[in-house]
Formats: C-alpha cells, sequence, structure tokens
C-alpha cells in the first residue's frame, strides 16, 4: 500500500444458527465481520485506495477493490458472492462511491480522535471511622479526554504507593472520562499532600494540594480576613448611629 494514512472502520456481527445445525453437533455460532480500510496515498489530498474486506471466522473470504472496481474472492466460500456481487452494476457503483467518502470520514475521526479536553481535579477527605487517625483522601479527576491519564498521590513531594486505590475509568456522557484515586493516610502537622495528574492535554503536570491543617500563611490571611469583617461592622455600626442621632430618633 505504501506510506499514508489509512483508516479502518470495523463491523462485527456474531449470528447464532439455527437448531438444525446446532442439534448437528457443529459449533452453534460463527464470527461475521466487515472492514472497510481508506488508505490515503498522500494525506487526504492524494489518491484514495478503497478496500471492504468480509472476514468469515477470523479468514477473509472476500474483498472489494476500488482499483479493481469489482470483488474478489480470497477463498471457495467467497466465490458465489463475487460472482453475484460482480454481475450487478447497481452494486458495483455503489461501493466504487465509497472512495468519495472516504475524506469526509477521515475528517469526521480526525476531530474525535484527535480532541483533548483539560481534566479537573478535586481533593476531598473524609474518615471511614470517626474515631480513627487513619484519613481517607478522594482525588477526583472528570472531564478529561482522551481516557488515558496518570494519577499519583505525592506526599511532601514523594510518591505514595502504599494505601493507594484506583477505581476504573467511568465515561461520561459527553465523550469525557472521570477517575479516583484514594489515598488512606496518618496526617501529620506539615504534612502537604498533592494529588498530580499527566495527560496529554495538559503541557505540565497539574497538581492540586491538601493540607490537614492550615499553614502559617493562611492563618495569617483568615485572622487579616476576620479583623477586616470586625472593622466593617464597626464602621456600620457607627454609621447608623449617628444618623439616628441626626434624624433625632435616638439621643
Amino acid at each position: 500500500m505504501g506510506s499514508g494514512l489509512i483508516l479502518i472502520c470495523s463491523l462485527q456481527l456474531t449470528v447464532l444458527l439455527g437448531p438444525s445445525l446446532v442439534h448437528g453437533g457443529g459449533d452453534p455460532q460463527f464470527l461475521l465481520q466487515s472492514k472497510d480500510e481508506c488508505h490515503f496515498a498522500n494525506g487526504t489530498a492524494g489518491e484514495v485506495h478503497y478496500l471492504r474486506r468480509l472476514i468469515y471466522n477470523g479468514q477473509e473470504y472476500l474483498r472489494f477493490d476500488s482499483r479493481l472496481g469489482r470483488f474478489k474472492a480470497l477463498l471457495p466460500l467467497g466465490e458465489p458472492e463475487a460472482q453475484s456481487m460482480n454481475s450487478n452494476p447497481q452494486v458495483l457503483e455503489i461501493q466504487s462511491a465509497q472512495v468519495d467518502s472516504c475524506p469526509r470520514t477521515y475528517e469526521v475521526f480526525r476531530r474525535i480522535i484527535g480532541r483533548k479536553v483539560q481534566p479537573t481535579v478535586k481533593i476531598s477527605p473524609t474518615k471511614a471511622n470517626p474515631q480513627s487517625l487513619h484519613t481517607l483522601l478522594i482525588c477526583t479527576v472528570a472531564g478529561y479526554y482522551p481516557s488515558e491519564i496518570k494519577i499519583k498521590w505525592l506526599k511532601n513531594g514523594q510518591e505514595q504507593t502504599e494505601g493507594v486505590g484506583y477505581s476504573e475509568d467511568f465515561q461520561n456522557g459527553d465523550w469525557t472520562y472521570q477517575k479516583r484515586v484514594v489515598l488512606e493516610t496518618v496526617p501529620e502537622r506539615g504534612d502537604v499532600y498533592a494529588c498530580q495528574v499527566e495527560h496529554s492535554s495538559l503541557n505540565n503536570p497539574l497538581a492540586v494540594q491538601w493540607e490537614p491543617w492550615p499553614s502559617a500563611s493562611a492563618k495569617s490571611k483568615l485572622w487579616v480576613g476576620t479583623l477586616g469583617a470586625m472593622l466593617g461592622l464597626a464602621f456600620i455600626a457607627v454609621g447608623l448611629s449617628w444618623n439616628l442621632k441626626k434624624k433625632g430618633l435616638i439621643t
């Protein structure tokens, strides 16, 4: 075929034979496959070579070749069908026209296969037993495509392998995926945990951190926020009191 792009679509059909054949001791099932192949010699702008391959129980027995413009039997099983198909001009015309649909089909598949969606990462701490020192950290990675992804837990920069559990990939209804990775650990003050994700949609690994207790900077920001809220309430109270005095409602 030479070098170039190849697009393959496969249809697989498993058929149960009738009772007479089953009772005859034969295999009650057979596998029939149809594979449509588009071979592009120079991208989608060059020559397109279309093949339809019919396969019975793993053996290709009949093939349509757009270069020949007809069906070719590869096994004796396919000879009657090839003769019948080749004697029908309408069937040959329909098969030959598939060459024109190859570039359009390729573009559809290219948009789907080449699609990339970045994941979102969320950490949820929980305890299976409130009395236990062990904490379960659940990292939920969602909304990504394609499905190949690498997720790992870090503790103070070191990858964790003990106490780590992985869920299966869950498919969302929009062609994206989600996955959960759980870490069972005993957090201590000063520990910093991170769920790190590597995915083809990301230029660099994405890491979301979790700390069992607020850091000093977080505490200072909390105090500043609380103090600001208290001062704001004080100014509101003073302003309200001054307005009421001005209107003579209070003395």
